[in-house]
């Protein structure tokens, strides 16, 4: 058993402990509660510990995929129980694995019924909250992510990739966050439920379907690593116009999992109708599993569909990215307003890694893991801060930072990573994004560009109106961040700093993934047009 399979047993391990705690009533039942959190603390916190062993051994110049394992799984169907990681795929854990046990924290009082200042009520799904749940679910979904990064076998990646759906289903309409409505927290749930349900039954059909084209050439197989090696090599070739149909099939799914714009519609409702914390889980880890797909199975599984659809990919791209930007602007809730710019940030990653360029797709990369800090920082501040008010409307504040300093500096800081300042870790992957689709596709870059100024408009106005001016009767009343709250947003204020200084560590990592995928669709970077001072380009 290789360290990846045991990186998924822990925490499915620990959901299930937790599940299965007793409920009990009086001191019993705090005791209780406050085993289901140290048992979720505990399992999370070894999933970091043991990614952070894979990639200290990771070698980056070794194979592609290390730490493999496989075994049958379906023998009959060429189905495997395979995993291994690239570099692509160890940055991702180590942003899940860290951010898990960070979202414990933050969310240590949601299933209780209550934060720091108000009472949380649950929802009709899940009516009877509790820790012990809460926990299992956080658990469940990260095995669950996991799994999907380290799958190297399609059916495999297919099945944790909708059975991911059942345990953020249940969190984000079972615990609510605060001034969330109940029945509204109940459709935003069965919304994002219905959207990744429908494009998991459209990759299902293109999943089979690939199965068939690889049967038909001596012996059907789901194993990612012998396709791709055979389409590589033109031992395997598949008619035109199924490769677009097939292609079809995978990339809706993951464009609604990532959200693309027009499938994003779910997104904004079920953020702002769960818990800070659920609601980072599934824009900062689970959604990252859709952008992740593209560049792994849609990019390797079907290089000249993928090369077709690249000019409507690349469109529906810059429309997210301004769109986003633009309907974040007029956002009333800021709990909405945070959601809208998550859907701008994955037009960026899905922009970078359609540009086929080492540039764009290792910025996309390092963009995953970058929006996933800045992101969880800003989405968990600004909980933070409605739970005390018991209100998400924008205007409602004002002159917060006369009374609650640090917590008007901590969302300035998180406030503007989001618009990818420099010296914060968004920046340069946004910076590499750029100029990795300038070199294909000039005009949708300096259209994408645009969007630096919006999110300059749209993070410094609401900052302006929540934090600055005369503290209203409300706001004076606001206290400032506990010791609690200040050691859950602290390492990622440090990581958007470190990152945003020296993201070496992570790109070492990156960069070679990026130069395997790139070179098994026999892409490179397009050659330099600038010319020197003799006149001869270079």
């Amino acid at each position: 058993m290789s360290i990846l399979t045991v990186m998924w047993i822990v925490p499915a391990v620990g959901a299930i402990a937790a599940a299965l705690l007793p409920a009990r009533a009086g001191r019993s039942r705090a005791a209780t509660d406050s085993a289901a959190k140290y048992i979720g603390l505990a399992a999370s916190a070894a999933v970091l510990v043991m990614i952070i062993v894979v990639a200290a051994r990771f070698k980056t110049d070794g194979d592609r995929y290390q730490f493999v394992e496989s075994h049958y799984w379906i023998k009959d169907f060429g189905a495997r129980y395979a995993v291994g990681v690239d570099g692509i795929a160890v940055v991702l854990l180590l942003l899940t694995a860290a951010l898990v046990p960070v979202l414990l924290l933050a969310g240590w009082r949601d299933a209780d019924g209550g934060h720091d200042d108000v009472v949380v009520k649950s929802g009709p799904i899940g009516a009877v909250p509790g820790p012990g749940r809460y926990v299992a679910l956080i658990l469940a979904v990260e095995a669950m992510v996991i799994v999907s990064f380290i799958s190297l076998d399609v059916l495999l990646f297919y099945i944790v990739f909708e059975a991911m759906l059942i345990p953020m289903y249940f969190l984000l309409g079972g615990f609510g966050g605060t001034a969330s409505d109940p029945a509204q927290r109940s459709r935003a749930a069965v919304k994002f439920l219905l959207y990744n349900l429908f494009g998991g039954l459209i990759m299902m059909a293109a999943v089979i379907g690939l199965w068939v084209v690889t049967d038909h050439h001596g012996g059907g197989t789901f194993d990612l690593r012998a396709i791709t090696e055979a389409i590589s090599s033109g031992q395997l070739h598949i008619d035109p116009g199924v490769e677009k149909a097939l292609f079809g099939g995978f990339i809706f799914a993951f464009a609604v999992k990532a959200p693309l714009w027009p499938l994003h519609s779910w997104l904004p409702d079920a953020a702002v109708q769960s818990t800070p914390a659920s609601a980072v889980l599934m824009m900062a880890v689970v959604d990252k599993v859709g952008t992740f797909a593209m560049l792994r199975y849609c990019v390797q599984l079907f290089p000249d569909a993928t090369r077709y659809f690249t000019p409507l990919i690349i469109t529906l791209s810059v429309i997210s990215i301004i769109y986003g930007a633009i309907v974040a602007i007029g956002q009333r809730d800021v709990m909405r307003l945070i959601a809208y710019t998550s859907i701008s940030h994955f037009g960026f990653i899905v922009l970078g890694i359609f540009a086929f360029t080492s540039q764009g797709q290792s910025g996309s990369t390092l963009y995953m893991v970058n929006h996933g800090i800045s992101t969880a920082a800003l989405m968990l501040v600004a909980g933070f801060l409605v739970a005390r008010r018991g209100t998400r409307n924008i205007a409602d504040f004002g002159g917060t930072a006369r009374v609650a300093p640090v917590l008007a500096g901590v969302f300035l800081i998180a406030g503007l990573a989001t618009l990818s300042l420099p010296g914060l870790s968004p920046f340069i992957s946004e910076f590499l994004v750029l100029i990795g689709t300038f070199t294909r596709y000039p005009v949708a870059a300096i259209i994408a560009s645009t969007a630096i100024v919006l999110a300059a408009i749209y993070i410094l106005w609401t900052y302006q109106r929540m934090m600055t001016g005369p503290a209203t009767d409300d706001s004076a009343k606001v206290r400032d961040l506990g010791h609690r709250e200040l050691l859950v947003l602290t390492p990622l204020l440090a990581l958007l700093l470190v990152f945003g200084i020296y993201p070496k560590p992570l790109l070492s990592l990156i960069d070679p993934a990026v130069g395997h995928t790139l070179t098994t669709v026999h892409q490179t970077d397009p050659p330099p047009t600038a010319a020197l001072k003799g006149g001869d380009p270079k």
